[in-house]
């Protein structure tokens, strides 16, 4: 049996958001890992767009890339003796 499960850690305990339908002192195997972040891959960057997020449409791409390839132009001219 494999299960994800949740818990917090209590001194040399762990101690899990859900009860383990194990029996009592069946043993187990455990890996550790700490959660990376409470968000899906992508959450964030909605949510710091704002309210208009999902308003987001290719014209908007569109012009964010030109904006971005304005950027690398260089300003000057060259100079011509």
């Amino acid at each position: 049996m494999s299960q994800l499960l949740v818990g917090t850690v209590h001194g040399k305990s762990i101690v899990f958001d859900q009860p383990l339908p194990l029996p009592e002192g069946q043993s187990v195997e455990v890996i550790v890992r700490t959660p990376q972040s409470g968000r899906a891959p992508g959450e964030g960057i909605l949510k710091s767009a704002g309210a208009l997020a999902s308003d987001f449409t290719e014209e908007d791409r569109r012009i964010l890339d030109e904006i971005q390839r304005a950027r690398h132009v260089p300003e000057r001219s060259p100079v011509e003796p």
